[in-house]
């Protein structure tokens, strides 16, 4: 039998990292490491990046996971827009995943990449509101969508800013800030910020290590 793909999970939100890891629990596959977003320093086989509230396309700087590593990067995201695909491929990732997918097809994906193939999988539909895993915001009703614009206005970006970092319009985010705004209970920008503060939509820099790998050699972990 062959051994499970070891994995490590890499986002800034801990809610975020526990339901990705929730949801490969049942798998043929090791969660090994889990944390913020910054270099990986355990001998794993995929970097699956998780681009809740984060940046991704021309911006995002792969070797910040992988440094001295062989590890695959693989992004994972509900953004399917095909500028945004190419630009994260270009960067040096070996796969574009679907939050969409079941976690059969994305374990198979995995298995894929690590075997040397590039694989974009971007679903049959372009939102995730059944997406597998967690995040911010869930217990009060926002999508994932709607969840991802009140993190990136709580990180002080500007309507423009997040349309852009999303590849959608204007109007689109302030579709979602309109909803979002009824489902919190808050009628500014200032008020949702302060909610972001209170439920969860800080980040968090925790790192957490399988205890039983080792560490690559000269590997600094502070």
């Amino acid at each position: 039998m062959k051994r499970p793909v070891r994995i490590a999970i890499v986002d800034d939100y801990a809610v975020v990292v526990a339901g990705v890891a929730s949801f490969f629990a049942e798998e043929r596959v090791d969660v090994v490491e889990t944390g913020a977003s910054k270099a990986v320093v355990t001998d794993v086989d995929v970097v699956l990046y998780d681009t809740f509230g984060q940046v991704t396309g021309e911006d995002l700087n792969l070797e910040d996971f992988v440094r001295d590593s062989g590890a695959k990067v693989v992004i994972y995201s509900w953004n399917l827009k095909p500028d945004l695909i190419e630009q994260a491929i270009a960067a040096g990732a070996s796969g574009y995943l679907s939050k969409v997918l079941t976690g059969p097809v994305i374990i198979a994906a995995l298995e894929r990449i690590v075997n040397g193939e590039i694989v974009i999988m971007a679903g049959s539909h372009e939102t995730s509101v059944d997406a597998a895993g967690d995040w911010p915001g869930r217990s009060a009703g926002l999508s994932p969508r709607e969840a991802e614009v009140i993190a990136l206005i709580a990180r002080g970006l500007s309507n423009q800013d997040i349309a852009e970092r999303a590849f959608v319009s204007i109007n689109t985010i302030k579709t979602y800030i309109r909803s979002a705004y009824r489902k919190i209970g808050v009628n500014s920008r200032s008020q949702a910020v302060l909610w972001a503060v209170t439920n969860d939509f800080l980040p968090d820099h925790e790192r957490k290590i399988d205890p039983t790998l080792p560490l690559r050699p000269d590997t600094d972990v502070s």
